[in-house]
C-alpha cells in the first residue's frame, strides 16, 4: 500500500512522517515551488504539543518557542484572565511560535524518515476505483497509490476533485495579521484587547516581536491585497487598545477575509481531507494548525493499519466519525470569540461586564480552557465495540516504570497500541503476548488508577478499551476488535 499527501503544510508533513516511520511509501505533492515564508499561525496548544511529544518533536519546539500561561481580555477599562495552566498536561501553557518552524520541523522528520516530497506539483486530476488511486498533475505527471490525503488547505484542489460540499460562510469583515516589533512590555501572556473600534490580538514571540491579529471596524474598504505599513498597524492599535506600545518596525503582514467552513466529508473512498482542506475558521484562538495536527494524528496510525492488513473494516470510517466533531467544534469556539470580539454596536456596552462575569466563574474558564487546548476532545465508541469507562477520552501522560520509558507519551508509537497493566497480577499484559507485533504490554502495578487497572491505549494517545480486574476472554477481545487477529 502506497500514500499520496496533497500539501507539505504542517498538517500534511506529519502525516507523511508518521507513514515513512512505519514503512508505508508516501510521496507528498507541493504546489510551492520552495519552501513558504508563510507565518499564518503562530500558536501549539497543549494536546498539539502532546501528539508532538509523541514524535520526539515537543521539547525542541518548546525550547525554540514563548509559552505563555494565560490570556489577559482587555475590555475598555474591565479585564479578565483565561489560565493556561493545564493541571493535566505535561504542556501548561499555549506555545507561540511561527508556523514556520513548526513546518521545518516536520519537514525535516519526514525527510529523515524517508518520505519523497515532491515541490511543483499542482493536483489538477484524481481518480480512484477499486484497485487505487490516481493524481495528476498540472505538468502532466501521474502518481498512484491505494489512498491519497488532501491536506492542501482552504482552496483544496483535492475537496473540489473528490466533489465534497464546504458549507459555511465568509466573514464579511477583513482581518489584519502583521509581526511587529513593540517596545512596551507586554510578555507573559496573550494580550486581547476589546473596544468600540474592533479587537486587537498580541502574542509575543519572546524577543520584543509579537503577532498583531486586527480586525479594525474603519479600515474595511482597504483592498485586500493592499499593503500593510507600520503606520496603519499603529493607528489601529491606537483605535483599539489606546497605545501603540511603542511599535518599531514590520514584518510579515497580510488582509485578508476569514471564513467559517466545513467540508461535508472527511472522506470520499480512498480519498481523505485534513487540516485546512477540511475546515476553515478565524484565527481568533489559534486553533487551526492545532486542529490539523490533531487530524493528521488520528488518520496517520488507521491508514498504517490498513497497510498491514490490520485494520478493521469500520476503522478507516472512524476518522470521518471521530475529526467531523472535532473540526465542528473548533469552528464553533472560533465563531464565538469572533462574534464577542466584533459584537455590534448595542451588545458592545456589556462586554465589560460580560466577560469577566463569565471568566470568573470556574465551571466556564475550565470549559474554555480544554477546549480551546483540545483536551477535552472524545471520540465516541465505534459500532459493535465494547464501551469501557472512558473509552475514547484522551489518555494523560501516566508515569511508568523506568524500564518502560518513564512516562507513557515518550514510549508511545504511531503504529502501535499499549496496554497498561496497573493489575497486582499482570494477567492482562500477559494476554497481550500473541499481539506483541503490534501491541506493548506495559507492567505498572501501583499506578493507582481509581476504576480501572488495565488500559488499551490507542497510537494516538486516546483509550481503546478499560477494565477493572477483566476477565482474560475480555482483554483478549478488546484486542481482537482492535488490532485485529495474532497472526
Amino acid at each position: 500500500m502506497s500514500v499520496v499527501i496533497v500539501g507539505a503544510g504542517p498538517t500534511g508533513l506529519l502525516l507523511a512522517g508518521d507513514l515513512a516511520e512505519a514503512g508505508v511509501p508516501v510521496t507528498v505533492l507541493e504546489r510551492r515551488t520552495e519552501e513558504s515564508n508563510l507565518t499564518r499561525a503562530f500558536g501549539l496548544h497543549a494536546r498539539s504539543l502532546e501528539l508532538l511529544d509523541m514524535r520526539g518533536l515537543a521539547d525542541r519546539l518548546v525550547a525554540e518557542g514563548t509559552g505563555l500561561p494565560e490570556v489577559r481580555v482587555r475590555v475598555g477599562n474591565a479585564s479578565a484572565a483565561l489560565d493556561l495552566r493545564h493541571p493535566e498536561s505535561r504542556f501548561p501553557f499555549v506555545l507561540i511560535l511561527k508556523q514556520a518552524r513548526t513546518e521545518a520541523a516536520l519537514l525535516e522528520r519526514a525527510l529523515d524518515l524517508g518520505a519523497e516530497v515532491v515541490h511543483g506539483a499542482e493536483v489538477t486530476g484524481l481518480e480512484q476505483d477499486a484497485r487505487g488511486a490516481a493524481v495528476t498533475t498540472a505538468d502532466g505527471r501521474v502518481f498512484t497509490a491505494d489512498h491519497v490525503v488532501g491536506c492542501d488547505g482552504a482552496h483544496s484542489a483535492v475537496r473540489d476533485l473528490i466533489g465534497a460540499g464546504f458549507p459555511g460562510r465568509s466573514y464579511p469583515d477583513r482581518i489584519l495579521l502583521a509581526d511587529v516589533l513593540l517596545k512596551a512590555d507586554l510578555e507573559g501572556a496573550l494580550n486581547p484587547f476589546m473596544a468600540d473600534a474592533g479587537v486587537g490580538l498580541l502574542a509575543p514571540y519572546g524577543d520584543g516581536w509579537f503577532r498583531a491579529v486586527i480586525w479594525d471596524r474603519t479600515v474595511q474598504d482597504v483592498p485586500a491585497d493592499a499593503s500593510l505599513t507600520l503606520e496603519q498597524v499603529r493607528e489601529s492599535l491606537r483605535r483599539i487598545a489606546g497605545d501603540d506600545f511603542g511599535a518599531a518596525e514590520i514584518g510579515w503582514s497580510t488582509r485578508f477575509l476569514s471564513e467559517r467552513r466545513q467540508a461535508d466529508r472527511y472522506r470520499s473512498g480512498r480519498v481523505f481531507l485534513a487540516g485546512d482542506a477540511a475546515h476553515v475558521h478565524s484565527p481568533l484562538g489559534a486553533m487551526g494548525m492545532n486542529t490539523g495536527i490533531q487530524d493528521a494524528a488520528n488518520l496517520s496510525w488507521k491508514l498504517i493499519a490498513a497497510h498491514r492488513g490490520r485494520a478493521p473494516e469500520w476503522l478507516l470510517d472512524t476518522y470521518q466519525a471521530e475529526r467531523h466533531p472535532a473540526g465542528r467544534t473548533a469552528l464553533r469556539l472560533t465563531d464565538t470569540i469572533l462574534r464577542v470580539a466584533t459584537a455590534p454596536a448595542p451588545v458592545r456596552p456589556f462586554r465589560p461586564y460580560m466577560l469577566p462575569a463569565l471568566l470568573d466563574r470556574p465551571a466556564v474558564r475550565r470549559r474554555v480552557r480544554r477546549t480551546v487546548s483540545a483536551l477535552n476532545v472524545r471520540y465516541p465508541a465505534p459500532p459493535g465495540i465494547e464501551e469501557t469507562p472512558s473509552i475514547g477520552h484522551r489518555v494523560p501522560d501516566l508515569p511508568l516504570p523506568e524500564e518502560s520509558g518513564g512516562r507513557l507519551h515518550a514510549r508511545a508509537h504511531r503504529d502501535r497500541f499499549t496496554l497498561v497493566d496497573a493489575s497486582p497480577d499482570g494477567a492482562a499484559a500477559a494476554q497481550a503476548a500473541e499481539w506483541s507485533d503490534r501491541v506493548d504490554a506495559v507492567r505498572a502495578d501501583g499506578l493507582g488508577l481509581s476504576t480501572m487497572d488495565v488500559l488499551l491505549v490507542r497510537p494516538d494517545g486516546y483509550l481503546a478499551w478499560s477494565g477493572l480486574g477483566p476477565e482474560p476472554q475480555r482483554v483478549r477481545a478488546a484486542l481482537r476488535d482492535w488490532c485485529g487477529a495474532p497472526d
